[in-house]
């Protein structure tokens, strides 16, 4: 059945939900990252945010669907639970990544990435909470962390391929640090995506 009438408290309600899955699994990240390599609750809690955020997503989705006037365009909408499902989904990936890869030792520049991330997905989530209560640009705290992240990220593939690392943890440390920073950029991503929400109903 198609709900003609709007429908914006829970659909503000699902981003919001969508935040804080997406900060929490950040911070589990982190947690990770520092208690290594205790790994197991902070891999299985990070686990537990994204089949939250899938829920919400779908049930985002389908409100969609059904709801004939919604509080921002549609196309936006869509962009945005997906791309804050898509961070999760990037840091779950990264965190089983641990075990399958037989990770034995946690390198520093990873944890400082770890920081990086948390500050992004907190200022996603900032950002996700105004579009409740206003569109006005000037309030938006921008998330342009990548910078940070880019040059930690070139700093840590740099002394990788220096020539005195084994082959085999480059290899694994390689695809860690491009994962981590995959979900630094989607943060910009979903930051972009809020940016031109509010630039359209400001």
């Amino acid at each position: 059945m198609i709900n003609l009438l709007p429908r914006a408290t829970v659909f503000f309600d699902l981003f919001e939900g969508l935040a804080k899955c997406v900060v929490a699994s950040a911070e589990e990240l982190r947690r990770l990252a520092s208690q290594f390599p205790d790994i197991e609750a902070p891999t299985r809690q990070i686990r537990r945010y994204e089949h939250e955020a899938d829920d919400l997503t779908h049930r985002a989705l389908d409100l969609l669907d059904r709801t004939f006037i919604t509080p921002l365009d549609r196309e936006d909408i869509h962009t945005l639970v997906g791309g804050m499902d898509d961070i999760v989904d990037a840091i779950d990936a990264l965190a089983k990544r641990f075990t399958l890869y037989h990770v034995t030792d946690m390198e520093p520049a990873f944890q400082k990435q770890a920081e990086v991330l948390v500050a992004a997905t907190q200022a996603l989530s900032s950002a996700v909470g105004l579009l409740r209560t206003t569109r006005k640009l000037s309030k938006f705290s921008e998330i342009r962390l990548e910078n940070v992240g880019d040059d930690n990220n070139h700093a840590a593939i740099d002394r990788l391929f220096r020539g005195d690392i084994d082959t085999l943890t480059v290899v694994r440390w390689k695809e860690m640090y491009d994962r981590i920073e995959m979900a630094i950029d989607a943060c910009e991503d979903v930051g972009n995506t809020l940016e031109r929400i509010m630039l359209k109903n400001g």
